[in-house]
């Protein structure tokens, strides 16, 4: 076979694999009445998020056309990854936890991370994220991600500190590869600083786009077609497959069906997301909208914690930072509005 033809995703996610990292994605459903999510675990080395989801619902009848591209205009470029190369030789910076519970147990066990939280919204609370963030001109994304991570700086020794994050980008629609379910998953990396808004996160994301960090990544990833696995394995334990360390994985999978076209019982009820979680890069976050249903997910590394309570503690925090900010900017307008 070709090395063109070679999916150069799963090669590193078999590489993961091969080291003994768990590379299931997390995903569920949880049916309408019930209170408790169906766990399902696909192999990122056959899907990127996108890519399972939209197989799950085309093998319960759903008629998917197309899967959701990549919005953004920039267009693939090799000068991107030469710019980049120097990034990926930089010293790694990372951060301390305190200290945090774990199993030494589940340490020795396989399978999928035992610390996990999960929520999902009504569909009341989903219009008001959403009219806020349009309001305010910004993404779901940067709005979620900015209090996420004032929810989880408490647990770190240096609260201080910026805290840096990989945000997976679907760049489907300006590559090709087999097939449409396959891994089209590339990523930017931002930096969020204590002192930085919405605003500044939101600006910071486009910029990282603007420069085509996620094209230099995709082009990155592609190389390991051309290198052993040995040498991908080497690259993954120096920590020097990414160009910085990061706290985790932050992953929106976008909003999915808002006209409630789709029927078929197996797709109702609420759905749940999350990216997984690796040893240089202990926790996960998902995030996806679902018939107008935004849901919540966090895991964390067994490396970390195997604790539930720390990602429930997070999860707590988080909402209540969303929903203080949400009523603040509502009522903001609401009195501007009375006074005009």
């Amino acid at each position: 076979m070709s090395k063109d033809n070679i999916d150069a995703m799963k090669l590193w996610f078999l590489s993961l694999e091969e080291l003994g990292e768990f590379i299931g994605m997390r995903f569920a459903r949880i049916a309408p009445g019930a209170t408790e999510p169906e766990w399902m675990f696909p192999r990122h080395s056959d899907y990127d998020g996108v890519g399972w989801f939209g197989d799950n619902l085309r093998r319960n009848g759903v008629v998917l056309e197309r899967l959701p591209t990549i919005r953004h205009p920039s267009t693939p470029s090799k000068f991107a990854l030469l710019r980049s190369l120097p990034d990926y030789l930089k010293p790694r910076r990372r951060l301390k936890w305190r200290p945090l519970e774990r199993d030494v147990a589940a340490l020795n066990g396989s399978g999928p991370p035992p610390a996990v939280a999960w929520h999902v919204f009504d569909e009341e609370a989903t219009t008001q994220i959403r009219r806020v963030c349009r309001n305010v001109q910004v993404t779901m994304n940067s709005f979620l991600l900015k209090h996420l991570t004032k929810a989880i700086r408490p647990f770190l020794e240096d609260q201080s500190a910026a805290v840096p994050w990989m945000i997976p980008v679907n760049v489907r629609g300006k590559v090709k590869e087999v097939r449409d379910t396959a891994n089209f998953t590339s990523y930017v990396r931002i930096q969020v600083q204590t002192y930085e808004t919405v605003d500044d996160i939101h600006r910071n994301i486009y910029e990282a786009l603007c420069r085509g960090e996620h094209w230099a990544h995709w082009q990155a990833y592609q190389l390991g077609r051309f290198l052993t696995a040995g040498m991908r394995k080497y690259l993954i334990t120096s920590e020097l497959a990414t160009p910085q360390w990061n706290l985790g994985a932050f992953s929106n999978m976008g909003d999915w069906d808002p006209d409630k076209e789709i029927k078929q019982p197996g797709c109702l009820g609420g759905w749940l997301v999350c990216p997984p979680v690796l040893r240089f890069q202990q926790v996960g976050v998902g995030c996806l909208t679902f018939q107008n249903r935004l849901s919540l997910t966090i895991q964390t590394h067994k490396d970390l914690t195997t604790d539930p309570k720390v990602p429930k503690t997070w999860l707590r925090d988080w909402i209540k930072e969303i929903e203080i900010d949400v009523a603040s900017i509502l009522n903001t307008e609401t009195d501007a509005r009375a006074k005009a």
